[in-house]
């Protein structure tokens, strides 16, 4: 890390009790995009950020308008002839149900000892806040940054991004940059360093199975008609063999199998394959010849999500349903395509529905493919450069099992690669009760983000555009 950092390492050192403050205030606003009942709270997460932008000296702060709910845009172009970094985030944060399994209020930060615990902290005020707190720090104390900078935080990540392609279909010129680097995304651990080269793509689907006109009585229809929960069950059990590998055909089609460099990576990570399945009372189960690591972020999956229909109320009712329901989703890898797969999914529960049974579909996403950064990538290659442990091993290539749909995005429309490259953890309980964020983070992250906007400083545009 060069000397010049020092005056914006030293400012941001000064100021963390102010960042943790601005957090503090960020995380007060429920910004839920899922209910209608917050649009409120999500109009004010916006000025709250419009204003800080504003007021920090960046340009172009405006409202970024795809049909839904708007994304937040600002940039400072003041490096000409350095590389435009595009910095995502999102301001939106998933519903704090059940809001009785909470420990402390879910909107009101509370501080036990390292860790910050309210809805959006980890996923991923925290992380947003890291990084634009970086570009402020650059701003106020060399008035200027490495690289020209354009600021994108999204409002409907948690929703499934769903007007992201209008959104950037309209703003394109604007958007335009020649890499992305997401605050979302996560460290895959607090003690080994990991660069996230990649995460799977999804795909969701709901389908509705009905086996008669109406409920009935189990005394005068029980054995002699079609009971809707029975045959979904049935129906969802034939979509994975005994063993735990998936028996759809076609599921697989197109799947790229790992290469030995993800292979090795991943056998290298630290990981505790038993105490992952005992910090949740689970076991081990799934696609054979792969180990539980492999299994959760180089390969595909489908789950069943829900399922339901019939009585699920106090005491008894004897009906047979008539009507049940299920939802469904898909992880896919690269070489995927995420529609293909999840009709895919759709052709083998319409082939086994019985006769006299009607299956029908509620809802289809198609979803977004897998992405994957070049190990030989720019972004990589400075992010290893920050990472690495003087004297120590090199940063640990990982991919995630989630999926970050902005990621395929971005390169689609864009033609832009992205680094996720954020300070959260696997346990800070992402999505539910009791999310927190570890405050440790908020330092490491601030002189890991501007070591690595200052080392991205240092390459050509062209870099980022290979031929």
């Amino acid at each position: 890390m060069t000397n010049t950092l020092q005056p914006v390492l030293n400012h941001l050192a000064a100021r963390q009790p102010q960042i943790e403050a601005w957090l503090k205030t960020f995380l007060r606003i429920p910004s839920v995009s899922a209910d209608p009942a917050y649009a409120a709270s999500m109009d004010e997460a916006r000025r709250f950020l419009c204003e800080r932008l504003r007021a920090e000296g960046l340009q172009q702060v405006q409202l970024l308008d795809g049909g839904g709910e708007a994304a937040v845009y600002a940039e400072w172009t003041g490096a000409p002839g350095r590389p435009t970094v595009l910095i995502y985030g999102h301001y939106d944060v998933q519903p704090a149900d059940p809001v009785a399994l909470w420990r402390t209020p879910p909107f009101e930060p509370t501080q036990v000892g390292d860790r910050l615990y309210a809805r959006g902290t980890s996923d991923v005020k925290g992380s947003t806040t890291i990084a634009l707190e970086v570009v402020f720090a650059f701003l106020t104390t060399l008035r200027a940054c490495p690289v020209n900078i354009k600021v994108f935080i999204e409002g409907e990540e948690e929703t499934g991004s769903p007007s992201l392609r209008p959104l950037i279909d309209r703003y394109r010129d604007l958007l335009a940059a020649d890499a992305v680097l997401s605050a979302d995304g996560g460290r895959a651990s607090a003690t080994t360093p990991t660069i996230n080269t990649g995460a799977r793509g999804n795909a969701a689907l709901e389908v509705k199975l009905r086996t008669a006109s109406k409920d009935l009585h189990s005394g005068r229809y029980g054995g002699g008609v079609r009971n809707a929960l029975h045959e979904m069950a049935a129906l969802l059990a034939s979509l994975h063999a005994d063993d735990g590998s998936v028996a759809v055909d076609g599921f697989h089609a197109g799947a790229e199998p790992p290469t030995p460099r993800q292979r090795q990576d991943t056998a290298a990570f630290p990981y505790d394959e038993a105490a992952f399945f005992t910090d949740v009372a689970g076991a081990s189960h799934g696609e054979p010849g792969y180990s539980p690591r492999e299994r959760i972020t180089l390969r595909p999956a489908l789950d069943v999500n829900g399922m339901w229909g019939g009585y699920t109320g106090a005491g008894v009712k004897t009906i047979i349903p008539c009507e049940a329901q299920a939802k469904l989703t898909v992880r896919i890898v690269e070489g995927q395509d995420p529609a293909q797969v999840i009709h895919a999914v759709l052709a083998h529960l319409q082939a086994r529905c019985p006769a006299g049974c009607e299956l029908e579909v509620v809802a289809l996403n198609p979803g977004s493919p897998a992405a994957t950064l070049h190990p030989e990538h720019p972004l990589v290659t400075a992010a290893q450069a920050v990472l690495q442990v003087p004297g120590g091993a090199r940063p640990i290539h990982v991919r995630l099992g989630a999926s970050v749909p902005i990621t395929s995005v971005f390169k689609e429309m864009l033609g832009i690669d992205t680094l996720m490259f954020g300070f959260n953890l696997p346990d800070e309980d992402v999505h539910a009760p009791n999310e927190f964020f570890r405050l440790s983070s908020i330092s490491q992250g601030l002189k890991a983000w501007t070591a690595l906007l200052d080392a991205l400083g240092r390459f050509e545009p062209a870099a980022f555009h290979p031929r």
